[in-house]
């Protein structure tokens, strides 16, 4: 297969991430490699892990690893952790299962909470468990802020005030790979002990960046961790980026790419990039709703910015929509992963993202719908016009 191979115009990446480098961060990226044991780079890195705080809602230190998300889980694990321990999950869907896999992998003991895929984690229930562990031995609680797989939004403050009402010393881990700089997060409001978040997705970079978000709580953790680490080490990490520089060779050109991510997201304003993808998300539920389909999150207060996960009808297989899509219409769907695999396929409406964007991929959507002889009604994509017409600034006046 060649590479470049699509045909004339834009090709659709409409997948929930990776997703579209803007041209500001590929032209940024662009610039020649420099010596990372130099000023230049000792400027650049400074800049950036002062930016990058500010993207996580953060005062603490943010440690950035060359890797994808699934090496910032398991930095988060074995700088905290203990062979051994009890940690508390959720099961959100398809990425909440891998995480609880790796924990498994690493002789960490893990406890699934929920299971349905459809709903996002239950601070109720989390709050019962944690009260019913008088002796304290679950050191941990772990959830997905959104789900990837699914859609789904876990309200994490929430999470959080359950943990506190159930006077329990657990720390709190959340994955935010694909909410970070798409939906509302904040690390230190929400009581968070370590985040972590990928490059690929809102921060609008290539794949190969990963992020961990540390509490005082979790740095003291990780004094007492006894967790074999080296790669992940973040005592490591933080006394070398206490002065700028990092203990092993840095993504270098990446870095540019983040800092230019940062000046986007900070120069558009987070309130401003959360009210974006919030409206491109409505805009689209709309869509699915007048074709009369299914939105797999079954509610409504845990809707995400970032995806819109759909059922297909009985009978009618996902896959085989979405090489319709990508045949006829040069549009790249998500597809559904493990347990909905071939049941749901996956909007993302996440990072450089704008209104005729979404227009351009919802039409894609409805004509494939119509070419896979899925049953549906016509009107999803008028309704989502009609929507952001009625809500575009210009409006408002």
């Amino acid at each position: 297969m060649r590479l470049n191979s699509h045909p004339s115009g834009r090709h659709f990446l409409q997948i929930p991430g990776p997703t579209n480098v803007p041209d500001r961060i590929l032209r940024a990226m662009d610039h020649p490699t420099i010596d990372h044991r130099g000023p230049e780079f000792n400027a650049l890195a400074k800049k950036v892990l002062r930016s990058v705080r500010q993207v996580f809602q953060t005062k603490q230190p943010v440690i950035v690893y060359p890797a994808s998300g699934t090496g910032a889980w398991e930095a988060a694990l074995v700088n905290t952790l203990s062979s051994g321990d009890l940690v508390l999950m959720w099961e959100t869907g398809h990425f909440a299962s891998l995480w609880k896999k790796m924990a498994d992998k690493l002789g960490i003991k893990s406890e699934f909470l929920g299971g349905d895929w459809r709903k996002p984690a239950d601070p109720a229930a989390i709050e019962k468990r944690l009260k019913e562990d008088k002796d304290h031995t679950i050191k941990a609680v772990c959830i997905v802020h959104n789900e990837t797989s699914t859609g789904v939004v876990s309200d994490i403050g929430a999470v959080r005030r359950a943990i506190d009402s159930a006077r329990h010393p657990a720390l709190l881990l959340v994955d935010t790979i694909s909410s970070l700089g798409s939906i509302d997060y904040r690390h230190d409001a929400w009581g968070v002990d370590v985040t972590v978040a990928g490059s690929q997705k809102g921060l609008m970079l290539p794949p190969g960046l990963s992020f961990n978000a540390v509490s005082e709580k979790a740095v003291a953790a990780s004094k007492s961790s006894k967790m074999p680490k080296a790669f992940w080490n973040w005592e490591e990490m933080l006394a070398a980026n206490a002065n700028g520089w990092f203990p092993y060779t840095p993504a270098t050109n990446l870095f540019y790419g983040l800092n230019e991510a940062c000046d986007m997201l900070l120069e558009e304003g987070l309130d401003a990039v959360f009210a974006r993808h919030a409206r491109h998300a409505e805009a689209t539920r709309t869509a699915v709703n007048a074709w009369g389909l299914e939105i797999l999150c079954s509610d409504e207060k845990a809707y995400s910015g970032s995806l819109t996960a759909i059922v297909m009808p009985e009978g009618h297989d996902a896959d085989a929509f979405r090489k319709v899509a990508l045949e006829n219409f040069n549009l790249s769907l998500g597809q559904g992963l493990s347990k909905v695999a071939g049941k749901i396929f996956r909007i993302g409406h996440l990072g450089d993202f704008n209104d005729l964007m979404l227009m351009g991929t919802l039409s894609g959507v409805e004509m494939a719908l119509g070419l896979a002889k899925v049953p549906h009604k016509t009107g999803g994509v008028q309704a989502a016009l009609t929507y952001l017409r009625d809500t575009a600034p210009g409006a408002r006046g």
